[in-house]
């Protein structure tokens, strides 16, 4: 069986591209020669600034001969019918076989493709790839009508055995394969012939290209991480510019240089996101001092001075950058000097959303919402608002304005040069986490409730003008947005109602967007604690009339309407992100769905509470047979109640009780009806799931002494009523008739 071995070498691929390119290449080539009959027994594709390559192990030499055998139309049927069948299939009518079959005879066709050659079927299959590459930008040059990322120079193509290498015959716009390669782009000795992938990876090296990115990558970190070390410092780990700098050079060198003296009082973090963003250098940290005081960069070529020249150049550069940093950093610190109240007052000016108003109105309606929640996550409610209005004045400094990525933590050393409350520095940058499933959350009082109304507004802000998430499309990152909240509440074990914040934000949203003030900032004081009394909106739309002379607008009474379907839409959103997180942390998805059909669903703390606690006691022997008796209790009850047209579910009496096994269960009922409910209340669901384990023997004794539908009326009544008491019991710590099994 041969090898196969292809590279598309071509001007420099950015490297953003280069690893999806070569997954690409390998998923395209090897869908093809499959489909075409060619299958193999390994595959590698491997990515440089300069080529991608595909090498393709015991492949077949050629495609199978398919043999297929297909059903025609009857003997006799018309010969346009005939005909049509026999130029689908490729045959004379001689060539036809009639056989009898239950509806009678019918023409059936033996049809034979022989195989064919592994380089005919390359050559296919490798053009057809190049044509329709999916890069995510392509070119043309030249007067051909080939696109490629950038233009593309050779192609190499060979199959290789125990016998010799075989040039892959063909050509695209021109460029004709061969079993040529070239090396480095400056250290290369030109182009040369290989016969093989271990023939051409070890001439690539020779030739100063190192193949695997992965190499390169391990290469950059050791050299570097070395530099550092023999200085007595260290380089600041960054695995996503690793895998950008090992896309840029095919022979990585790396260098190390020094910062000047100016530039070594900003942020370290100033320095390492100009340094990454603008020059791809690495940064070095002084871990005696934590300060940056030189940094990394990586060439592609070795050079007689050692890499002085490159890197003077690159100091040269480097000064310039940092000096703007310095600008934007000395200007932005006398503004935060006095206050940074201008930084705030010109968000009025920054459109959020043409429909949710400007980043002013938002800052209003996040810090109104911040104080609410203060008391539930016992924060002082003063400097909660003064954080929740301060949070994102850093939008409109200069500094994040040119690196978008400091945002947050800009703000934590702008408020501390406000002479702001530690708390509120610290909320400027940890109320946008958790960005993601990894991204820590916040811990702090203050820190977790601006965190809170900042992503509670945003989700209420957008279901209110239903701009929600569709399919794989979210542009908003609502979803991140939900798990943000999830993870806030789960992780430090808040108790709030989601559906009373829900409203509240969603009527700051509304009376922004009303016709007129009416229901603006006089009345949603009034409103706001209604909802606190009732915790729904109940009261709202009187509140509102009181307050109104005339009848009242009609967009307040299509508010009445509209306000608790989009809250409850809402929290069907959260609760299928809570899915799945928890199905991730190996809760089942149908122990979830019980326990979110029960009461007070909106605290989500309460739910998982639930939903552990089920889970754990479904996994055991006693929960796994009592649900079986629950289900065989309802399943009973449910059709006697259908064909009795009554509900039984009351008036079970020991007194009609027959069996031992029968006042058993009275008796365990009894004992545990008490228990469970009280440790429900109690939220102790492991003492619930107990209770509910006690009652697991007594129910198969029942079921394995007992006909519930005796020809005794009166005791089968009783016995009815009996299983609705099981049915209450169970019912009472989750809907079990959602669980499985």
């Amino acid at each position: 069986m041969p090898d196969l071995l292809i590279e598309l070498f071509s001007e420099e691929i950015p490297a953003r591209m280069q690893v999806r390119a070569a997954e690409d290449l390998k998923k395209r080539m090897t869908d093809g020669l499959v489909e075409a009959g060619l299958t193999y027994a390994h595959a590698h594709a491997f990515s440089t600034p300069r080529r991608l390559t595909l090498a393709l192990e015991g492949l077949l030499g050629e495609s199978p001969t398919i043999r297929e055998e297909r059903k025609g139309p009857k003997v006799g049927a018309p010969d346009k019918a005939i005909d049509g069948f026999l130029r689908g299939a490729g045959l004379t009518r001689d060539q036809l076989e009639e056989r009898e079959t239950p509806k009678g005879a019918v023409y059936f066709a033996s049809i034979e493709k022989p195989g064919r050659p592994a380089a005919a079927i390359i050559a296919e299959v490798l053009e057809d790839t190049i044509r329709n590459f999916p890069w995510p930008k392509a070119m043309r040059w030249g007067t051909g009508s080939l696109r490629w990322v950038r233009p593309l120079h050779s192609i190499l193509c060979i199959l290789s055995d125990e016998a010799g290498t075989e040039i892959v015959p063909f050509s695209v716009d021109g460029i004709k394969a061969g079993d040529t390669t070239e090396g480095h782009r400056f250290m290369g000795g030109g182009r040369f012939a290989v016969t093989g992938f271990e023939d051409y990876q070890i001439k690539l090296k020779r030739d100063h290209v190192i193949l695997e990115s992965d190499e390169r990558a391990e290469h950059i970190w050791n050299d570097a991480t070395n530099v550092a070390f023999a200085q007595g410092l260290e380089v600041v780990q960054d695995k996503g510019l690793l895998s950008e700098v090992a896309g840029l050079v095919e022979w990585p060198v790396v260098l190390m240089g020094d910062i000047a003296e100016d530039f070594l009082g900003l942020p370290p973090e100033v320095l390492q996101t100009s340094m990454k963003e603008h020059q791809k250098f690495f940064s070095v940290r002084n871990p005696k001092t934590d300060r940056i005081e030189k940094f990394i960069t990586v060439a592609n070529r070795e050079t007689s001075d050692h890499g002085a020249t490159i890197l003077a150049g690159n100091q040269k550069v480097l000064f310039a950058r940092l000096s703007d940093a310095k600008f934007f950093w000395e200007n932005d610190i006398r503004v935060a000097e006095a206050g940074a109240q201008d930084w705030v007052d010109s968000l009025n000016n920054v459109t959020f959303h043409n429909k949710l108003g400007s980043q002013g109105d938002r800052i209003g309606r996040i810090a109104a919402l911040s104080r609410e929640l203060a008391g539930v996550v016992e924060a002082d409610a003063d400097v909660t608002e003064a954080a929740a209005r301060f949070a994102k004045a850093d939008l409109s400094s200069e500094m994040v304005y040119e690196f978008p990525e400091l945002q947050g933590l800009m703000g934590r050393y702008y408020a501390g040069a406000a002479g702001l409350p530690v708390e509120v520095a610290n909320a400027a940058q940890e109320h946008y986490s958790p960005l993601g499933p990894s991204d820590d959350v916040p811990s702090a009082p203050v820190s977790v409730a601006v965190a809170l109304a900042d992503k509670l507004d945003t989700l209420t802000g957008f279901w209110a003008i239903d701009e929600k998430p569709t399919g794989s499309k979210d542009p908003f990152a609502l979803r991140r947005a939900a798990l943000g909240v999830i993870r806030l509440v789960l992780e430090n074990d808040l108790r709030l109602g989601l559906d009373t914040y829900f409203d509240w934000q969603l009527l700051r949203h509304e009376a922004h967007q009303g016709e007129d003030a009416l229901l603006a900032q006089a009345l949603l004081a009034d409103v706001s604690a209604q909802i606190a009394q009732h915790g729904v909106l109940g009261s709202v739309v009187r509140t509102v009339q009181d307050a109104v002379d005339g009848d009242l607008p009609k967009y307040i009474s299509d508010l009445r309407d509209s306000l608790p379907d989009t809250s409850k839409d809402l929290l069907g959103f959260f609760h299928d992100r809570l899915k799945v997180y928890l199905r991730e942390q190996g809760v089942r998805h149908d122990v979830i769905d019980a326990c979110i059909a029960m009461p007070g669903n909106d605290d989500l703390t309460l739910l998982v509470k639930r939903a552990r606690a089920l889970g754990g006691f479904l996994g055991t022997e006693d929960g796994v047979n009592l649900l079986q008796g629950f289900k065989r209790a309802n399943n009973i009850l449910t059709q006697a109640e259908e064909k009795d047209g009554v509900e039984y579910s009351f008036g079970a009496d020991v007194k009609f009780a027959e069996d031992d096994a029968e006042k058993a269960l009275f008796a365990a009922l009894d004992a545990q009806e008490g228990a469970i409910s009280s440790a429900i209340e109690a939220e102790d669901f492991a003492a619930a799931m107990g209770g509910m384990a006690a009652l697991r023997a007594p129910i198969d004794a029942f079921f394995e002494a007992v006909q519930v539908n005796s020809d005794n009326e009166v005791v089968r009544r009783n016995r009815l009523n009996l299983l609705s008491r099981i049915r209450v019991a169970c019912l009472g710590v989750a809907d079990l008739t959602r669980v499985e099994g």
